[in-house]
Order: structure tokens, then sequence, then C-alpha cells
């Protein structure tokens, strides 16, 4: 009976080791993963604000809590995230190419640096812990707020340690195309946060969350190592630079760090300038940055991950036909899901906000004020989506330097801006969401003036009539979605209890998706076919996971997406 059972596991896991061999079906498994680790980030959202929003003093100590996971988030994203995500995957797939033994050697030097410079950086943070948070929050925060965060960043110093693991492993599943592990990861994550404030909440209070963050990191890095040993790496203690491409992992890194830097510093602004306002304003952008990032996480982001690879495989390619095909077509698609989900969160920003956030406890005056940061942050959520790819094609042509001059520039905006926004014109919390959305656009653009220099034609027709088309189509869109929801709204759903404004949000947000979805075909983009074939394909779902290379096949050049 055991045997059997043992069996049946391993025949059916199988599919969690499975290849994706295009962009559309990696961008599936992790926007499928992604939407499963979003309702477990919810129900952890909401878990958390029905424990510590019972008074203003537990609210402040939430609101310290989010703070405290600044300096130790920005070690991370610094040091490992964008040097692991941006340049070992180019280098790793290319190596493996020619040998693989020396790929898996070069990635266990680079793992070592790394891991060395993260734990050097620790040690000095955990040091200065108390005068780096007394720089960095702004005089509204309160004497005790400060005490928490100095606590709570030392305690999960030792979870960005494990992430930093465990995106490395990351890595190296991504670079043979093996999405689905490290998709479902974060999802691990959050309920490790939620074991952590269940069994520890009673008697430690805030820091039972900062527990919790521990756990599940921890069981966020140890679910991808038995796959990563299967495929055959093997950790290595040593720090050669001469082996084959580690001098060309630390040439071009450091201007990925950079960049990563400037754009984390940037966040840090964001909380000296909330810090300064007080009435929980760090939690308010907090809250709204979150549901702007929903469709970016799950499109943008998405495509983007998984797009990396498949560029960096055609980045060699003459004249770059396919590299170009290939980015315009993730573009498209990804305008494609992000312009109907701006409008969707702009029209119906308060439902939502109640509908994730609205615990008994949660005030009704926050639940405005993050409805209207979030109206002005979904103006630029395309924008940003389409960032995130950009950015990425930079990468996989190996050009690191161009996006570090881009967010250098792009973080003295956002700088001025905030400056203006909240000293000069004093707006308050709705002048940092509003510089937020002017640098989303500013760095779009900027981004995709560069790339069409080094890609002729990427700025072209070929882009913007796409793009003109999707935008038409989310603006009949967004009137429909109006029209019904403030009728039905008044008339008919009685939206202070919470079946009823589900019920007022599915069917508003029905309606206009179907409208959306008339005037796709009306227009004929082509991207609602492709997502409707893909969608056809999931009749037969394994296989459509570990083959779907009707929509980018890159053995046939001419192929149509």
């Amino acid at each position: 009976m055991v045997l059997k059972l043992t069996s049946i596991l391993k025949n059916n896991g199988k599919w969690l080791e499975q290849q994706q061999n295009s962009i559309l079906s990696a961008a599936t498994i992790i926007s499928v993963a992604n939407i499963i680790s979003l309702f477990a980030g919810l129900l952890r959202e909401r878990l958390l604000i029905g424990t510590f929003f019972t008074s203003e003093t537990s609210q402040l100590s939430y609101e310290a809590f989010k703070v405290a996971f600044q300096i130790p988030n920005t070690m991370f994203q610094i040091v490992i995230l964008g040097a692991l995500s941006a340049t070992l995957v180019p280098i790793f797939t290319q190596l493996k190419k020619e040998d693989e033994q020396k790929a898996f050697k070069m990635s266990s030097v680079i793992f070592n640096y790394l891991v060395l410079a993260f734990i050097i950086l620790s040690v000095i943070v955990y040091i200065f812990a108390e005068p780096i948070t007394r720089f960095r929050t702004g005089h509204e925060f309160t004497p005790e707020q400060v005490d928490i965060v100095i606590k709570l960043t030392k305690v999960m110093l030792i979870s960005q340690l494990f992430f930093a693991i465990s995106n490395f492993l990351s890595g190296i599943l991504q670079s043979y195309q093996r999405f689905i592990i490290p998709a479902f990861a974060p999802l691990l994550y959050n309920l490790g946060i939620l074991l952590g404030v269940f069994f520890f909440s009673s008697s430690m209070g805030i820091y039972s969350a900062g527990i919790g963050v521990v756990i599940g990191a921890f069981i966020h890095m140890i679910i991808q190592l038995p796959l990563v040993f299967k495929l055959g790496f093997r950790y290595r203690p040593s720090f050669d630079l001469s082996i084959p491409g580690v001098k060309n992992f630390l040439k071009l890194s450091p201007p990925r760090t950079l960049a990563l830097a400037i754009s984390e510093l940037r966040k840090l602004f964001l909380g000296f300038f909330a810090t300064s306002l007080g009435n929980l304003s760090f939690l308010v952008m907090d809250y709204g940055l979150t549901l702007m990032a929903i469709p970016i996480r799950f499109f943008g982001v998405a495509i983007g991950q998984a797009a990396l690879p498949f560029l960096s495989d055609e980045a060699g390619d003459d004249g770059q036909v396919k590299f170009k095909k290939l980015l315009l077509n993730s573009l498209h698609q990804v305008s494609f899901l992000t312009m109907p989900a701006s409008a969707l969160l702009l029209i119906l920003r308060i439902p939502i906000v109640r509908l994730v956030y609205g615990t008994a406890n949660f005030p009704w005056t926050t639940t405005i004020t993050v409805g209207r940061v979030l109206a002005i942050l979904a103006l630029s959520i395309f924008a940003q989506a389409l960032t995130h790819l950009l950015i990425r094609s930079f990468y996989a042509l190996k050009d690191t330097k161009t996006p570090l001059y881009v967010t250098l520039i792009d973080g003295v905006s956002y700088l001025i801006t905030c400056f203006l926004m909240i000293f000069v014109f004093h707006l308050g919390v709705l002048g940092i969401a509003t510089a937020t959305t002017i640098t989303g656009f500013f760095e779009f653009l900027i981004l995709l003036i560069l790339l069409n220099r080094k890609l002729k034609g990427i700025a072209g027709y070929e882009f913007w009539i796409p793009q003109l088309k999707i935008l038409v189509a989310t603006f009949f869109m967004t009137v429909f979605l109006y029209l019904p929801f403030k009728f039905l709204d008044e008339l008919v759903f009685d939206t202070s209890r919470t079946l009823e404004l589900i019920g007022l949000t599915i069917t508003t947000s029905s309606i206009a998706l179907l409208v959306y979805l008339y005037f796709a075909v009306l227009l004929q983009i082509k991207e609602l076919y492709v997502f409707v074939e893909l969608i056809n394909k999931f009749g037969g779902w394994k296989k459509s996971i570990s083959k779907s290379e009707e929509f980018f096949d890159n053995s046939v050049e001419n192929k149509e997406v």
C-alpha cells in the first residue's frame, strides 16, 4: 500500500518538473501561481489587519511592521534579486549550452560571493539598525514605532538570507525553463507568515508577524532544493574568478546593482515622505501600491520573467528579427491584459478596497483615502507593466547600463516630484501617488525611445497601432463599467452588505469585460485570439503546460502570433 502511494505521488508530481517551452506557457504558470499566492496574501493581510487594527496603538504598531520590511528587503533586492534574475539567467543559459558542469561551477562561485556580501551587509545593518531607522523615518513617526522597527528589522534580516539562497535556486530553475516550483514558492511563504501569526500573536504581539516572515522565507527556500539538485547542481565552496562566466557576471552586475539601489532608494524616499505626513500614510500608500501591483505582477512581471530566457536565446539572432518579434508580441499581450485591469481598479476602487482590506475594524476614512490613492495609481499600471518587460529586454541584450541611467533619471525625478507635491503643493498622500504615476509614464517612455534606437522598429507602427486599438477598447469598457456601476450601486445593491458588494463588483465587471471583448473582436485585436487559443489548449492542461509551442515556436522563424 505504501509503495503504491509512493508511486502515485511520484508519477503525479512529475508535472511540477515539466519544462515550459514558450513565453506564454511559462507566463501562464507564473500567473496561475501568482493568483493562488495573491489569495494567500490577501488572507494574510486580512488576518493581520483583524489582529493588529484593534486600537490606535496597534494600528501604529502594524504600520511599524510594514516600515520594518524596507531595509532588509532593500538589501535583498540590491545584492541578490537583481543580479540573479537579470544577469545570472542570461549568462547561465548561454554557458550551459556549451558545458553544463562549467555553468554549475560558475553559479556556485557567484552564489558564494553574493551570500558573503549579503552576510557582511547584514552584520552592518544589525549593528546600526537604530541610527538607520531614525534617519529614514519622518517626524510623525512615534518613538514607540521606531523601537518596533529596530527590533523587527533585526529579526527579518534572517528571512532575507533565506530569500537570498531561494532566489539563487529560482534563477537556476528558470534557466532550465522550470517555472512551476519557483512560481508556487511565494504561496508557501504567505502560509508561513500565517502560521507565525496564528501560533505566536497572543504571546508576542506584532513580533509574531516577523517570526512568520522568517518561517515563510525558510519554506520558500527549502521547497526548491530537490529539483535543483535533480537537474545536476552541486554546491562548491569556491571563489575562483577564473571559472568561465564569473568575470562576465561581475562585469554586468554593478550597473544592475546600482539601478536597483536607486530604485530601492526611491522606496525609502517614499517611506520618509509618508512617515512625515502621519495619519497612517505609509499604510495607505502600501495598500494602494499593493492593489496596483496585482495586474503588474500577474501580467507584466509574469510575462517579463518568462520572456527573459527566450529573449536571451534570440539575442544573438542575425538582425534580431525573432527577438523583436518576441518582444513586440509580449508587449502587446501585457497591454491587452493590464489596460482593462487598470479600468477595473479605477472605477471599482472603493468596492475592491473594502473587499480586500475592509475588516470590521478597518476605518472608513482610511478606505476612502486608499481608494483615492488607487485611482491615481491605476492610471499608470500598463506603463509600469510594460517597463518590466522593456528592462528585461535590455538585460537579454547584455545591456545593463541603459536601465541604470534611466533608473537614475527616474529616481531623481521621483524625489523632486514628491517634494513638490508634498511640501510645495501640500497634496499629502495623494501627492505621493501622483508622483508615482507621473514618473511611471516617464520611465516607460524613456526606455521605449532608447530601445528603439537599439532595435529599429520597436517604437514604430507595429507597436503603436495595436496599443491604440487596446486603448480604444479599454475606453469603451470604462464607459460601460462606470454607468452600470453607478446605477446598480444606487438602485439595486445594498453595498453595506458584503455579499451584495461582491454581487455589484462581479456584475459590473462582467458587463465591462464583455464590452471589452466585443471591441477587441471589432477592432481585430489579435491578442484576443492568442489567449482564446491558449485557454482552449488547457483542455489537456498537463500537455499544455509542458509544451505550448503554438505561440512562440523558436524553431519556426515566420510563425505569426
